[in-house]
């Protein structure tokens, strides 16, 4: 994309006006160049080394190889780009740019693996950050090869741990902290039961795994914040008032949060409180974790597939249109918050929050993007909700089943030009982006059910029996697989269009 004769965002860029964050020691390891680390954590270090309290960079990798765009597009300038801030905060608008500077390393781990590991060796280093979806965070049995770079996340920082306990030969003072922000109950937790994994798997000396226990902090944490990304609509009309490209600008809305489990003197390491950022230091993140993934992060997975389906691109649309924010709010008000072991009314008041935030203005988010791996956002999203809703009640939640069947036909596609592509109830044409083997799964079985070799409510048990999914068989949820089978069954032969929503 070139707009007219401005030039791409570098260290040369007039409107940089400084960039002594770049000559500042690396003292974090990111794992993950995506929009929501550059609009959440980055910016976070960004404001703290503003107020001379963090004085540390980042070098950032990207988490698998689909990354390399943007860590090449990084790359070309010089580790900088522009975040836009547009919402409400405290009844105000808040709306400005920013050209955050935090990035002194970028480096591609599948090309530039002995670099990525000599990282392990610099000795300011003290955080490792990640954010690789709650797919990221699986244990994958990986052979160890000398030389050869490891592609799962988990392994990889498994390589680079060794290597950081070989170099500085066990060295308490040289332990990390891990920062996970993956959308996953428990995640340090996760990541740290992968990492002890695979030093199983390789045979790794007591030493290390001692060294790994007591020198090494896995920390628990939750993220809240809507990072929108590139907004493609407003890019030429952007670009002419900053005065310069840059493709890797992101928004994001003014609302933010970050909850960590772990020791309150911590901040003096990590200076974020310290700074004025809303960062907690709790003892216990459970109740945020649950009411943040079961309702914010909940209703995203709920009206994403069905969203697309219906012809919609954006979050605003969705929850602009009365039948289907009735349909959010009945989710919320109905299904969610009883399914929660904590105050109504609180709970109540976050969730209206959170529709009013998906509301904003000013914020470009798309379905398609809320849509990647979808199938591990419900079972960790929604999946509990549907079962303590059950459990209490002796039902089922019908906005949640819905949903439920919603996600399974936008799994229905085909595979044209090496990408798996679905169609919407009026014919639209979207995108499904998931893991290879989950593709594959649907693809198979929808392929048998369209050949009628497989009626509906088999097709249906065979995707509940699938334990790869949800790790059980949904089949023992009573009356799940009939409700599925019904309204998959409407969906797929009722009179449904984009105008239409039958909320």
């Amino acid at each position: 994309m070139n707009e007219g004769n401005l030039k791409r965002l570098n260290r040369n860029t007039q409107a940089v006006q400084s960039a002594q964050m770049l000559h500042y020691p690396i003292k974090v390891l990111q794992i993950g160049e995506g929009n929501f680390l550059r609009g959440f954590f980055d910016w976070m270090i960004a404001e703290s080394n503003k107020q001379g309290h963090f004085k540390g960079s980042i070098a950032v990798t990207q988490p698998r190889p689909t990354g390399k765009r943007k860590i090449e597009e990084l790359k070309q300038q010089d580790g900088l780009y522009t975040l836009m801030m547009r919402g409400f905060h405290q009844g105000e608008v808040v709306e400005y740019t920013e050209i955050i500077s935090v990035f002194s390393k970028v480096i591609n781990p599948y090309e530039e693996w002995w670099g990525f590991l000599e990282m392990a060796e610099i000795p300011t280093l003290e955080f490792v950050v990640s954010n690789t979806t709650e797919a990221g965070l699986k244990y994958q049995p990986t052979p160890f090869v000398e030389g050869e770079p490891i592609e799962a996340f988990p392994g990889r920082l498994t390589a680079f741990l060794y290597r950081r306990y070989l170099h500085f030969q066990g060295d308490s003072e040289k332990g990390l902290i891990m920062l996970p922000c993956e959308l996953l109950e428990r995640n340090g937790d996760s990541l740290k039961q992968c990492v002890l994994k695979h030093c199983a798997e390789w045979e790794l000396p007591k030493s290390f795994i001692e060294w790994l226990e007591q020198d090494n902090l896995f920390l628990n944490s939750l993220v809240d914040r809507i990072v929108t990304g590139f907004p493609v609509k407003e890019s030429h009309e952007l670009f002419s008032s900053l005065g310069y490209e840059d493709t890797l600008l992101t928004t994001a809305e003014a609302y933010h949060l970050w909850v960590i489990e772990g020791d309150q003197a911590l901040d003096k390491r990590l200076p974020l409180q310290q700074s004025g950022l809303n960062v907690r230091w709790v003892k216990d993140l459970t109740p945020y974790q649950l009411r943040k993934v079961r309702i914010l992060n909940g209703l995203h997975t709920l009206m994403a597939p069905l969203g697309i389906l219906f012809g919609l691109k954006e979050v605003k649309q969705a929850t602009e249109h009365p039948d289907f924010h009735q349909f959010l709010y009945q989710a919320i008000e109905k299904e969610i918050i009883p399914s929660l072991p904590y105050g109504k009314d609180e709970l109540l008041e976050y969730g209206e929050s959170v529709l009013e935030r998906f509301a904003n203005p000013f914020v470009q988010h798309f379905l398609s993007d809320i849509s990647l791996n979808s199938i591990s956002k419900f079972k960790v999203r929604l999946l509990p909700t549907l079962e303590d809703y059950h459990e209490r009640n002796g039902k089922l939640p019908a906005s949640i089943v819905r949903g439920f069947a919603g996600l399974l036909r936008f799994y229905k596609g085909e595979t044209v030009n090496g990408k798996y592509i679905g169609k919407s109830f009026g014919g639209k044409e979207y995108i499904i982006q998931d893991d290879l083997q989950v593709i594959g799964f649907f693809q198979d079985l929808w392929r048998l059910h369209d050949k009628k070799e497989v009626p509906t409510w088999q097709f249906i048990e065979a995707i509940l029996h699938n334990q790869q999914l949800w790790g059980k068989d949904l089949n023992t949820i009573p009356r799940l697989a009939e409700k599925l089978t019904n309204h998959l069954t409407e969906m797929i032969d009722g009179d449904i269009g984009p105008a239409k929503l039958n909320f």
